[in-house]
Parts: structure tokens; C-alpha cells; sequence
């Protein structure tokens, strides 16, 4: 069970980002449920840039290997802050924010 206010974790990195020989999105994921976070989500971006100003794109013309990743992770304050030293070394470049949210319902039905 989540607080009805949590935080949201946000992180910004490129789809060939890797850790370990593996993608760093999917190592980022496993080590939120390791430690038990509430849950995450990693959205793949269309277009975008950086802080190197160089366009990312999904267009048929311009097929770029390193697409937008966000990973989104909602929990309490604490156990985020505690996630973030895990992962800050794993992440060469990329972005990180962290923001207040009002959490309305977190549901999920039992497997009978």
C-alpha cells in the first residue's frame, strides 16, 4: 500500500543505453522490484533530444537506434530517495526528476 501523496520518479535515458550487457531500462525495472517499489513503467518516446541537442527520431527516414526512454516509478519519498543511490552509477547520461503526485486509487485483483 502506497500513501494517498507519493512521489514520482521520472528518468530520462536513450533506448541503447546499456548496464551489464543489458538494456539499462530493463536492469533500472528489475532492481525497482527488487526493492520493492511500487511499480514501474517504461514508456518509449517517438522524438526527442537531450542535453547534446541531437534529435531522436521514429520516422521512417531517419530510423534512429537510440529512441526516448522514460521510466516512471511511483512510491513513497523515502523508499525513491533510498532507489536513487542504486541506480545513479548505472546511469552515464540521462535525466532524473522527482515530483509530488496525489495518488487517487492503486488496485489490483488477487489471482484465485
Amino acid at each position: 500500500m502506497i500513501p494517498k501523496e507519493g512521489h514520482l520518479l521520472r528518468i530520462f535515458i536513450g533506448e541503447a543505453d546499456r548496464h551489464g550487457g543489458a538494456p539499462l531500462y530493463e536492469w533500472i525495472v528489475k532492481r525497482a522490484k527488487e526493492q520493492g517499489l511500487a511499480g514501474a513503467t517504461v514508456l518509449r518516446g517517438i522524438q526527442g533530444y537531450g542535453s547534446k541537442n541531437r534529435i531522436h527520431s521514429a520516422k521512417i527516414l531517419d530510423i534512429s537506434t537510440d529512441l526516448p526512454i522514460i521510466i516512471e516509478i511511483i512510491d513513497e519519498l523515502e523508499k525513491i530517495e533510498s532507489f536513487l543511490p542504486i541506480i545513479d552509477e548505472a546511469i552515464p547520461e540521462g535525466l532524473a526528476t522527482v515530483e509530488k503526485v496525489e495518488i487517487r486509487f492503486y488496485r489490483f485483483k488477487e489471482k484465485h
